[in-house]
Order: structure tokens, then C-alpha cells, then sequence
């Protein structure tokens, strides 16, 4: 089993009495999948919760704790949610033992007040650690405390991105500082880095019952040039990146040593941290093995997933970077950096770049993509140098964090509330297990959960575009004019994700004209919500922001179609339990996995979805369809071609089968035909696609 890991507040809360358990609260990152530990923090300071303060924040900055301390029915709530808290604390499956699973990540993603990510990688990653809580898992985290994390977005009046980096003070999280075992004394690590040593210290994120461990260079020790190391995620120059990955990798084997933590399992969560498998090997040769046994037993446990399905897309630094970092770690062994050069020589043979997928694929014992077509992809660009098939595990996300309120309740009624106990009754479906038990909710009582739901997550757009265009200065009709045209009697395409090219977030805009009659028919309102942030250093990206945002600004477009800026989880989990249809055009199979379309389709929204990623096995057609293709299987090298016949294929969907089935209704307003739709959707996600899933896929393999 894996030892409690001491750590000590950054500064103390000095809470009355009656509210001690907001502490318990405040600490571990459970309250980010449980609202009624949110609803706590947002009644205590309803100010500082729609700031987006954490509850340590709050804690630490409300003047109300006093009154609320007098309050008793907000008393009796606290007691009974920590209450909640302490049984789940003490509750789950127990695995008995020494096996333990350590996760490395370069990013994470809970909640959008923790700015510790910067897209989907990061939140699966969060997903994955709440669900290895649920499941009760002998489970570990390793990332990095970043304090400025990754950029919030601003998109100006012309729709170019701007970057804002806030500071992320430890003291407003839900951090502690970990201390050495048996003292008070802050743990701090070294690494040698080119010339000097590196001091690393550590903090404990608490995600329920696992332990995530954050490292931070932001020391008094350390030289003023390496402080910074773990300021931003994904800095733009390469020599600050791989020092980052070289903390990661390195800094996060020593963080274990040094707690003891002696993992039978090292999962790399992408390339970024294969210079875990660099460490391990000095630790090996230290210990006397030859560098052909210090190879075999690091294979044994090593174990790697792969996001991104083309070589340019994972990591690679030219040698001579990799080769000033790598020498450091090696002195004194037997193994040369030229060797390690050797052992990360990528797909096109170049050896005057360094890959970090390729040397963690030389060093591990199984690889897999995140979705089964994506596992085809990788393992036809990987296996020659892996040596074994890139199998594929498809990606899953953590139910009770993105399924909505009012979907919980209607499938509560049904026998279906998640949490960690809980399994809903399954049957065997085409490919993958599906919860017939959707089929029993009245029709009635799913269109008005996903009603309400629509509702809120207009409202919540709206906030969002008020400040957005106040900001760019327009007047009082033009954002009164721009308040009212969100319709709920719309039907509302959500479309938010990474911008980057591929994506092809403005496919739509192929036929201006006819996307305007679409959205502009007689008694059939439409209306699109874009939002999606783009690299800093992804050009391409950003000018498909700025041309999504210049044709919101159109007037056959204005009001019809709208760019919500600053993308994040806030963003995604409104649109994705909120909006009416989930659209995603990739160019196949460019689109590794596609959580978002997963998150969708759990609150019933059906996804019009390019054959790609996760949608390429989700997908039913016949008479129990749960969503639609845009076009088959085929693969088209000219890419505008591509994108014509996409674009084609999509609005005939759209007008032809989407539109008219959505507003096909009874006497009484249901959509008797596309509730159906709805009801498959959700039948066939909300396990299939679940991080639950995912994690036995994962456990079968691994231990």
C-alpha cells in the first residue's frame, strides 16, 4: 500500500470552530467532482467564487467566516459535507499489496482555478487521477507546480489572441509543502543541470485518497536564472523546455527516492517525461549492472502513451541541447551521452535531433495510443522503433465531474449515480458495453434535465460575451442586441477544443452563403458557440481564431454565430452539458482521441463528428443511431479537396437529417425523434467512454 505523505499547510487558516472542516475541504482537490463542497466555498464568499478563487483562497481572504461561524444551517452543511468527504476518505477498494503506480504528466487539469494545464493532455490527466481515487488505486502523480501555469486569452476587437499569465500563489490552492519524513523540514531534491545544481522543492496535491506530487523551482537557493524553470508551461524556447522535461523526468524519480515511494509501475503520460527512464538507468549502472541489464530491468515497468499520432507532433530537441542535459545526469557511469543520443534517434533518422518518444519507446515494454485508430496510426510510425505493437487504449473521462446537474438526477432515478461503487447495468453492445437502463428515463424528464441545462449554459455565455465585447468598447445596443440573440429555442452547436490547424474550426465558413440560410431558416433558428485557445507560438491557430471571431462580427453572421474567448475547463463543461449538438471536423486521422465528444455525448448531446479519434469506434449508425458521420473511412491526400468534400458532407447532415429531426415536434413541443438520438448517446458513452473503463483497460495491461 502507499504510505501518507507528510506535508505541512503553506500558511494556516485559523478557521472558527464550527467551520474546522472547511479545512479538510479546502486541502484535498475532492471538492473539484463534488458540488456540494463547492456550494459550500460559493455560499461562504459568493464574491470571491465567481472571481474564481479557490476555497484556500477563500479561506484565507473572506471577512465572512465569522458570520458564517453563527450561522447554523450552514454549519450543519459544513459537518455533513465533511462528513461526506470522510467517508469517501475512508472508503473504496483496497488492494493489499506493495504494488504502486507512478503516473508522470507534464500537466494537469481539475478545475479552471487551478491553471495547471493548458488542454486535453492535461485534463485527462486530472480525470485520470480522479478516477484512480474512486477506484482506490496504489497510485501516484508526478508534474510540476507551474506559477504563472498556461495562459488565460483575451481575443481582441480584431480577434487577434492576446496572452495574460496570472501568478498562482501555493497558499490559494489546494497545496501543501511536503517535509521530510520524521521532521517539519521542507523536502527539497537536486538534479545536476550544465555547471550547477538544481533544488527542487515539492508539493502535495491531495486528489482524494491518491497523492499528486508538484515540483517547483522557485527557490531562494537556486541561481536567478533557474527559478523560473517552473514558472510557464510550455515555454516557447527550447533549451528552458527540456531543462523543464529534465525536472520532470529526473526530479521526479529523486522525489520518490526520497519519500520512499518504490513504484512497480512508471507510466509516462507523453514523451515529456522520458528522462525518468534517464535516471532510472544512472541508478541502475550506480548500482553495478551493465548497461544491456540496466536496459532490461528499467523495460520491465516502463510503460508509455502516446497523444499525438505524426512524429512532429511529439518531442524532439536538436542532440546538442539533449546531449548538455542528458551528460550531467551520467557522470560517473559507464554510459555515454552519445549513447542515450543514439537511443533517441527518431522516425526519420536524423541524428542531429534528439526524440523523447523515441527513447522512451526504446526503453519501455508497452505503448499505447488513445483510441484505437489511433493506436493503428502510432504503431505504423512507431513499431520499428519500439520493437512490439502501439496498441490502442481509448481515452475515457471522469463521469461525475462533466456529466451536468440535472443529468445526474435524471439518471439517479434510474439506478445510475456515479461515484465509486456504483455500476450501472450493462449490456454487451456492438463494440463496447452500453447502459440499456437510459431507455427507461420518461422523455419528458430528459428533454427538460437537458433544457435547464441549456439554459445555464446560455446564461453562462452570455457573462462571458458581455465582458468580452464591453471590453472591446461597443455600446449599450450593440451588447443588449448581442445578449438577446442567444436563443433557447435555438438549436445550438457547440464546437470548442485546441485550435490548431487540423481542427479546422472554420470548415463551416467553406460556403459562407450557405452556412447563412442554414442558420437563418424560417422557424429553425440556429446558432453556433465556438471557443478554443491556440499555442502562443502556433500562428496558424491563432489566425484561425481571428477569422472564426472577424465572421461573428459579420452582419449575416452577427448574433447566429459567437467566439467565447479565454477556453477552459468553465468553457468546455457549459458547452459540452449545454449545448444541443457536439460538432468536430478533423482532418482523419489527424485527431488522436476527441474527448470533448465524449463529455458531450454523456449529457446527451449527439456528436456530428469526421470519422476520427474516439468517433471512429463511438459511432452507431442504422435505426439506433446515436449521432451522425461526416463522411467514411477514406483518406484524401489533397487536403482542399478534403475540406471541400467535408465541408459538403457536413451541411447536408446538417440541413437534411440534424436540423429537421431536432425540430421535428409533438403537440406538446417534445422532439419525439431526437430524443431517441439523445438516449443512444448517452447509452453508449457514458461507461464506454469513461475514465473507468480506461483504467481497467489500463490495469489489465499494466499489473
Amino acid at each position: 500500500m502507499l504510505k501518507s505523505i507528510p506535508s505541512v499547510l503553506p500558511k494556516p487558516f485559523n478557521l472558527p470552530q464550527p467551520l474546522a472542516g472547511l479545512e479538510r475541504l479546502a486541502v484535498n482537490l475532492w471538492w473539484t467532482w463534488n458540488p456540494s463542497a463547492q456550494d459550500l466555498f460559493r455560499r461562504l464568499d459568493p464574491d470571491l467564487w465567481a472571481e474564481g478563487v479557490p476555497p484556500a483562497g477563500i479561506l484565507r481572504r473572506t471577512k465572512n467566516l465569522a458570520s458564517a461561524s453563527a450561522d447554523p444551517a450552514f454549519v450543519a452543511d459544513v459537518q455533513r459535507v465533511a462528513g461526506e468527504f470522510d467517508r469517501y476518505m475512508a472508503g473504496g477498494p483496497k488492494f493489499e499489496d506493495e504494488r504502486v503506480i507512478a503516473y508522470f504528466c507534464a500537466e494537469y487539469g481539475f478545475h479552471e482555478s487551478m491553471n495547471l494545464y493548458a488542454g486535453g493532455l492535461g485534463i485527462l490527466a486530472g480525470d485520470h487521477c480522479k478516477e484512480a481515487s474512486d477506484m482506490n488505486l496504489p497510485f501516484v502523480g508526478i508534474g510540476m507546480f507551474y506559477r504563472r501555469g498556461f495562459f488565460h486569452q483575451m481575443v481582441d476587437w480584431e480577434g487577434r489572441q492576446e496572452h495574460l499569465y496570472p501568478e498562482l500563489p501555493p497558499e490559494q490552492h489546494s497545496v501543501t509543502r511536503v517535509v521530510k519524513p520524521g521532521t517539519q523540514e521542507p523536502l527539497t531534491v537536486q538534479i545536476p543541470l550544465p555547471g550547477r545544481t538544481l533544488n527542487i522543492a515539492v508539493w502535495l496535491a491531495s486528489v482524494g485518497r491518491i497523492p499528486l506530487l508538484l515540483m517547483d523551482t522557485d527557490l531562494p537557493e537556486n541561481a536567478e536564472q533557474d527559478r523560473p524553470i517552473t514558472s510557464q508551461l510550455y515555454v516557447n524556447t527550447r533549451e528552458m523546455r527540456l531543462t523543464q522535461e529534465t525536472v520532470l523526468g529526473v526530479g521526479g524519480v529523486r522525489v520518490l527516492r526520497a519519500l520512499g515511494i518504490a513504484p512497480t509501475v512508471w507510466h509516462m503520460n507523453e514523451g515529456h517525461s522520458a528522462f525518468l527512464l534517464l535516471e532510472r538507468l544512472r541508478e541502475q549502472l550506480a548500482d553495478g549492472a551493465t548497461v544491456d541489464a540496466a536496459r532490461l530491468a528499467i523495460q520491465v515497468d516502463s510503460v508509455i502513451t502516446i497523444h499525438t499520432p505524426v512524429p512532429e507532433g511529439n518531442e524532439r530537441f536538436s542532440a546538442e541541447l539533449a546531449d548538455s542535459l542528458i551528460a550531467p545526469v551520467l557522470d560517473g557511469t559507464s554510459l555515454k551521452a552519445s549513447a542515450v543520443l543514439e537511443m533517441g534517434l527518431g522516425a526519420d533518422g536524423d541524428p542531429g535531433v534528439f526524440d523523447m518518444t523515441a527513447f522512451a519507446l526504446r526503453n519501455s515494454r508497452m505503448a499505447n495510443g488513445v483510441s484505437l485508430l489511433h493506436g493503428q496510426t502510432a504503431d505504423k510510425t512507431w513499431r520499428e522503433i519500439a520493437g512490439f505493437p502501439v496498441i490502442g487504449v481509448t481515452n475515457g473521462v471522469h463521469m461525475p465531474t462533466w456529466i451536468g446537474p440535472e443529468m445526474k438526477k435524471v439518471f439517479a432515478a434510474q439506478g445510475a449515480e456515479f461515484g465509486e461503487d456504483t455500476r450501472m447495468e450493462l449490456t454487451s453492445g456492438a463494440n463496447r458495453p452500453t447502459w440499456e437502463g437510459i431507455s427507461n428515463v420518461p422523455d419528458r424528464d430528459l428533454w427538460q434535465a437537458h433544457l435547464a441545462q441549456k439554459r445555464a449554459m446560455i446564461e453562462f455565455a452570455k457573462r462571458r460575451l458581455y465582458v468580452q465585447h464591453a471590453r472591446h468598447g461597443e455600446g449599450p445596443d450593440d451588447l443588449r442586441f448581442l445578449l438577446d440573440a442567444l436563443n433557447p429555442e435555438a438549436m445550438i452547436i457547440g464546437f470548442a477544443r485546441r485550435f490548431a490547424t487540423y481542427k479546422r474550426a472554420s470548415l463551416l465558413f467553406t460556403d459562407e452563403d450557405r452556412l447563412a440560410r442554414m442558420l437563418d431558416a424560417p422557424g429553425r433558428p440556429v446558432q453556433i458557440i465556438f471557443s478554443g485557445k491556440s499555442h502562443p507560438t502556433d500562428r496558424g491557430g491563432q489566425e484561425l481564431i481571428k477569422k472564426v471571431y472577424q465572421k461573428t462580427q459579420e452582419p449575416r453572421f452577427r448574433g447566429k454565430v459567437f467566439l467565447l474567448e479565454d477556453y477552459d475547463i468553465e468553457v468546455g463543461r457549459n458547452l459540452v452539458q449545454g449545448a444541443d449538438i457536439w460538432l468536430n471536423n478533423p482532418r482523419r486521422p489527424l485527431e488522436a482521441s476527441g474527448t470533448s465528444g465524449m463529455k458531450a455525448a454523456a449529457n446527451g448531446l449527439p456528436n456530428v463528428s469526421i470519422l476520427d479519434g474516439w468517433w471512429d469506434e463511438a459511432f452507431e449508425g442504422g435505426p439506433n443511431f446515436n449521432g451522425w458521420a461526416i463522411g467514411g473511412r477514406e483518406e484524401v491526400q489533397n487536403w482542399d479537396e478534403q475540406d471541400r468534400l467535408d465541408a459538403q458532407e457536413a451541411y447536408r447532415i446538417l440541413e437534411n437529417e440534424v436540423i429537421p429531426l431536432y425540430f421535428d415536434r409533438d403537440a406538446t413541443g417534445l422532439p419525439i425523434r431526437w430524443i431517441p438520438v439523445m438516449k443512444r448517446a448517452i447509452a453508449t458513452s457514458v461507461y464506454a467512454f469513461s475514465t473507468r473503463r480506461m483504467l481497467e483497460d489500463y490495469l489489465g495491461m499494466m499489473l
